[in-house]
């Protein structure tokens, strides 16, 4: 018999639906993502650490779980919330269905609920702390979500991040140039796609010194994405001004953020997030238009990056900013997801950039 489960929001809204996945409460900063596939790279995604992930595409499910789309070491989100799910998936890479594969990752899920009832209320109020619950009444989970702390005052990125430096698993120490990467909730496509341009990859974990990374002898340093408030992570900031001048740098996502606060800028919260894989960018160099794959809830403030940054790139549904770059050092950044997964693969050529900037800089 199906178990009862209730999608419990900070605003006294309560949603009815049936439990999947593992059998356990969980409480998170409720989201939703607008791509139409890829579950799988969302769930496994750190930036979705302490977020209860909603996807708007209304079936879940119906190509299973495979053991090559994850994009990191584990599920990440604290729950997840669907229409429907599919018991019954079909595709020859097929290993799990998404119960199974979230009941071995400890993460409960809801479906049968109304998942556009909940992205509208998410995005005229704004994202908010929700609970999925089998056990407690409305009551007892607002009570539980009031005494939990909010999602933006949590580090995720130091739960998130690599316990121990480690060569990528794909790279080859012959290719020509050496990339260290930042792990602040990195992806494995980023890796992947360092690798396909040429890029022996180097993982450390967030609270890695920058001397520590210089003398790891890198060509490149890339700042990954990862979850959570930026104005958290002062520790890491730190050390991106140490690194900023002596190797090529590219951030993405938190990343970029990163680079904006190590040159005195600040982030604020969006109302609801950008989370999908259809959101339009202009480059303002070019005036062309990328699709991109989004996953953040914060954003850099042009106003307060002082004058050795200039924006690079624009959000066309809101004008936020989407990417920076140094004026004169190798230095540039996207809030976007160049390495997409999921999502549209437009923006790759970034990958190739940074390349060139090590090129230059070696020469």
């Amino acid at each position: 018999m199906t178990k009862i489960a209730l999608l419990v929001l900070a605003d006294g809204s309560v949603y009815e639906g049936y439990a999947f996945g593992a059998e356990t409460d969980t409480i998170g900063e409720a989201v939703f993502n607008t791509s139409m596939a890829g579950y799988q790279e969302m769930l496994t995604d750190p930036s979705y650490a302490g977020q209860i992930l909603m996807p708007t595409y209304p079936l879940i499910g119906n190509y299973g779980t495979n053991n090559e789309d994850d994009e990191s070491r584990r599920i990440q989100v604290k729950g997840f919330v669907v229409r429907e799910e599919c018991d019954q998936p079909s595709h020859y890479l097929n290993n799990k269905t998404i119960h199974e594969y979230l009941a071995e990752g400890g993460v409960p899920g809801i479906w049968g609920v109304d998942t556009r009832a909940i992205t509208r209320r998410l995005r005229s109020a704004g994202v908010m702390m929700g609970m999925i619950t089998s056990t407690k009444t409305p009551a007892q989970a607002l009570e539980a979500i009031k005494n939990t702390p909010d999602y933006g005052e949590i580090d995720f990125v130091s739960e998130v991040t690599a316990e121990k430096p480690y060569e990528w698993q794909n790279g080859n120490p012959e290719l020509p140039y050496h990339v260290v990467a930042l792990d602040c909730g990195l992806k494995y496509n980023i890796l992947r796609l360092l690798a396909k341009h040429g890029c022996h990859s180097t993982v450390v974990p967030c609270t890695t010194s920058a001397e520590d990374i210089l003398d790891l002898k890198p060509d490149g340093i890339l700042l990954s994405p990862g979850p959570g408030d930026p104005a958290l992570l002062d520790y890491i900031v730190v050390e991106v001004r140490k690194l900023i001048g002596k190797k090529p740098v590219m951030g993405i996502c938190l990343g970029n953020q990163l680079i904006a606060r190590a040159f005195g800028g600040k982030c604020f919260k969006l109302k609801f997030g950008h989370r999908g894989g259809n959101h339009p960018v202009r480059e303002l160099a070019t005036g062309r238009i990328h699709i991109t794959a989004q996953n953040h809830g914060y954003a850099v403030d042009p106003d307060s990056i002082g004058s050795e940054l200039e924006v690079t790139h624009i959000n066309l549904n809101d004008g936020t900013v989407e990417g920076l770059r140094h004026k004169e050092l190798p230095v540039f950044s996207i809030q976007y997801h160049s390495e997409a997964s999921p999502g549209p693969l437009d923006n790759v050529y970034l990958f190739e950039k940074f390349v060139g900037m090590m090129e230059g800089n070696k020469k």
